[in-house]
């Protein structure tokens, strides 16, 4: 084993729901395949004894600073970047019509547009400390690899869904049959490991997802065959439930059960399973996700426009469903995950509102030190990744954030009108409301540390 990078500083991770730990004067080590190998405090007989026994240079994070594990955003649509903050003032089935089909279609279509929308795409997941995005493509497979390669070169973790839909609104944008789509699926399945094959295992940051995109796009026929596509490949599968009024009437309408018993009956709700909203499940619902280790992505400000219902937060994490949060570009106009977090809590302190006018005695809220697990490691734990943590043998995937410098200063967004001594809840808990980009000093994707 070889030791590549040494850090010394503060060392910030949430390792369980509602647990903050700020790791003090902390000795972390890295090994040339980009894992953890050692973290201890610097003043610990361990630390004096790996640091006497390697001989490269020790990078100190700044007293004003701190390493975090990178977010996690577990839904984004990656063609809907074309148009994002745009097009917000429609009802879910008329936005997808106007817009969201529209633009994937375009994308399909032309592959160099396609190369320049994504390339941007993961330029802006970097900048915003994004580390591993479950995404949602198109049903084009030369796109979706155009996608993969694009997340693939700037070292950003990806799960790539290549969208199966063999029933649409829109009639140039459908695929011909349900198993001409399940084919596709495969290919791209395929086609997705076969990218990334020449490299060493710990560097393949790609991997293929089975992606109906939801059951008003799917035929039974569809669905079947994607179940059981998914159990042969040993792959994610990830969908839309329960996410508006309108789309649970048609489902129940059309299908004569609620979309959650529709995924369920052909093997589509597993432990491999990231549900988008399921703002209209309710409880029993709730309990069949936690019973199946299915996951859900949080997604509150499209949620805010799209759906007449708010989450029911934190009645599933008090049940045990696994839950990360998603952006939702482009239903989400924001593709910064500490503005999804901001707006978990928001929304779940409205909840808790109505819940105390209406003499409810469990609060409905969450707070921000929880927000940020769902950002870190509750997301890398709804996706299967080990990251998200900052304890040996995983992936080293972090953030350094910077609060202030030597002279007191507050960086970016942040001021501060007292002396500053090391990092502290009240300084995370500010930093947390109103810091950005600008705090943001360096990001390492499995070791590697990325261009920005």
């Amino acid at each position: 084993m070889t030791i590549v990078t040494a850090f010394k500083g503060t060392l910030v991770h949430c390792p369980s729901l509602g647990q903050l730990d700020v790791l003090e004067d902390h000795i972390l080590l890295v090994d040339h395949q980009g894992f953890i190998t050692y973290v201890g405090p610097a003043d610990s007989e361990g630390s004096e004894e790996v640091l006497a026994n390697i001989d490269i240079p020790i990078t100190t994070i700044p007293s004003g600073g701190f390493l975090l594990p990178t977010f996690c955003d577990l839904h984004l649509h990656a063609p809907q970047f074309l148009f994002q903050g745009t097009g917000l003032h429609l009802p879910l089935m008329q936005w997808l019509d106007e817009y969201a089909f529209k633009s994937e279609e375009s994308l399909d279509s032309q592959p160099e547009l396609a190369k320049a929308v994504y390339a941007r795409l993961a330029e802006r997941l970097r900048d915003a400390g994004t580390g591993a995005v479950l995404l949602f493509g198109t049903i084009n497979n030369t796109a979706n690899l155009i996608l993969a390669e694009a997340m693939q070169t700037i070292g950003i973790r990806a799960l790539v869904g290549k969208l199966s839909m063999d029933i649409s609104s829109r009639p140039s944008y459908v695929e011909p049959s349900a198993l001409s789509s399940i084919r596709s699926a495969e290919e791209f399945i395929n086609g997705c490991r076969d990218l990334v094959s020449s490299y060493e295992p710990h560097r393949r940051l790609i991997e293929p997802v089975i992606t109906p995109r939801f059951v008003p796009t799917c035929s039974d026929e569809l669905l079947q065959g994607l179940g059981k596509l998914a159990r042969d490949k040993g792959v994610r599968i990830q969908s839309h439930l329960a996410e508006a009024h309108e789309e649970v009437q048609w489902v129940l309408s059309e299908r004569h059960k609620d979309d959650i018993d529709v995924f369920d009956n052909f093997d589509l709700l597993t432990e491999k399973t990231i549900q988008a909203h399921c703002t209209f499940l309710d409880t029993d619902m709730l309990s069949r996700m936690a019973s199946s280790c299915s996951a859900v992505a949080h997604c509150p400000l499209s949620n805010s426009y799209f759906s007449e219902k708010p989450f029911p937060l934190r009645e599933s994490l008090d049940l045990g469903v696994p839950v990360g949060l998603g952006t939702d570009i482009a239903g989400g106009y924001s593709i910064d995950i500490m503005n999804s977090m901001r707006q978990a809590v928001a929304v779940s302190r409205i909840r808790d509102g109505t819940r105390k006018l209406s003499g409810g005695e469990q609060s409905l809220a969450i707070d921000w030190k929880e927000a940020l697990y769902l950002a870190t490691r509750g997301g890398a734990t709804a996706l299967g990744l080990s990251c998200g943590v900052f304890q040996v043998g995983a992936p080293f995937d972090a953030q350094c954030i910077e609060l202030y410098t030597e002279s007191d200063k507050g960086v970016g967004a942040l001021d501060f009108f007292e002396p500053q001594s090391g990092i502290t809840l009240g300084i995370l808990e500010k930093w947390w409301c109103i810091g950005d980009e600008r705090n943001r000093r360096g990001i390492w994707i499995q070791g590697q540390k990325l261009n920005v």
